[in-house]
């Protein structure tokens, strides 16, 4: 698949010695990070047959982008685990908030609003288990337009 097809499509996949790592891209950060939340769903599962029947919302917030997509992942995992849902759709919503109390303080807030449904393994074949996101090589960056994210998952 060459890099613009990869682009088109949202997300695309790079081979880590016993992980799984993978790419989102957006022309916007917004979107970046819902592709982020497929590309990880889609390792999991086939995410064209979870259904959009269940929704959660969640807030967080992060010092920086990097720490805010490993957040966000995190937070999707959490709910895959405890509620046992496989998502589907994401709309995300990201603001840069400054403290009050001090102007030099940044931080991000990333807004999610997920869909999808009850993990049901005789309609959700499973693929690979996601034990966790790491850190190692995660990234955010911006080039001509276009927002590039990447992101490595604990098989």
């Amino acid at each position: 698949m060459d890099n613009n097809e990869s682009k088109l499509n949202g997300y695309d996949y790079f081979d880590v010695t016993a992980d799984i790592g993978f790419h989102a891209y957006g022309k916007s950060l917004n979107e970046a990070y819902e592709n982020a939340g497929l590309a990880m769903f889609n390792v999991i599962t086939d995410i064209s047959k979870v259904k959009k029947e269940e929704s959660r919302e969640f807030e967080i917030v992060s010092e920086d982008l990097v720490s805010l997509l490993y957040d966000y992942l995190e937070e999707l995992l959490f709910l895959q685990d405890t509620e046992f849902l496989f998502f589907s759709d994401f709309k995300v919503n990201i603001e840069k908030i400054v403290d009050d109390k001090s102007s030099n303080l940044e931080n991000y807030k990333l807004t999610c609003f997920a869909c999808g449904e009850e993990i049901d393994w005789n309609v959700h074949s499973p693929k690979s288990e996601v034990k966790a996101i790491t850190f190692h090589k995660m990234c955010v960056k911006e080039d001509d337009g276009v927002f590039k994210l990447r992101a490595i998952l604990d098989l």
